[in-house]
């Protein structure tokens, strides 16, 4: 029996998308330096406990021609935090309402989660959110999991953690617990509906 949902937050519970912190870079022009750069090994440095100033400092001193690219993504993170994902507020209200116990499980900044947090207020009905940037580990890492299943005291065998990437999904899998690729609200809830979680 399923008892608990373990819920990833970015693009599972907030839409994310980074570009929008450079509103004066076109998309093309944003992909074309966060490429240069490595932005996405820059974020999940971030997510792991390291200062966006560091990242900024690291990223002006190898690429000068994108000095400010960094810090101005982490200044205007809020802007890209475009809003709740369809449907999963409500959802997660109903599975609360029902009983069902709420984690959250995230590759966050300790830096920018305070304005996840401020932008999405479902995230606020979880019981508890582990945050990759407080303990020093993210997913895929099989020790998050590990943390959260001794802090939480969390059964896998009674959980279905939710993520919208694969190999997180199948690092859950692997520790015992059941795994739901994230793609939209109505799917997810068609998989809890048969796990008695809520109503198809």
């Amino acid at each position: 029996m399923i008892d608990t949902v373990v819920l990833d937050l970015g693009q599972v519970l907030v839409s994310w998308e980074p570009w929008r912190a450079h509103p004066d870079l076109t998309r093309q022009e944003w992909d074309a330096v966060a490429g240069r750069i490595g932005f996405h090994d820059l974020n999940l440095r971030a997510d792991a406990g390291e200062r966006w100033a560091d990242l900024e400092i690291e990223v002006a001193a190898r690429w000068p021609g994108t000095a400010g690219f960094v810090e101005q993504y982490e200044r205007e993170f809020a802007a890209t935090l475009v809003g709740p994902v369809a449907g999963m507020p409500e959802l997660v209200g109903e599975l609360r309402e029902r009983g069902t116990r709420l984690l959250g499980l995230t590759n966050w900044s300790t830096e920018t989660f305070p304005r996840g947090v401020a932008a999405v207020p479902a995230i606020g009905e979880l019981e508890a959110v582990v945050v990759s940037g407080e303990i020093g580990l993210v997913k895929p890492d099989p020790a998050i999991y590990e943390h959260l299943v001794a802090t939480h005291e969390v059964e896998p065998a009674r959980a279905l953690f939710v993520d919208d990437r694969a190999e997180n999904v199948e690092a859950a899998r692997a520790l015992g617990f059941r795994g739901h690729v994230f793609t939209t609200a109505t799917v997810l809830r068609r998989e809890l509906a048969v796990l008695d979680l809520a109503h198809a």
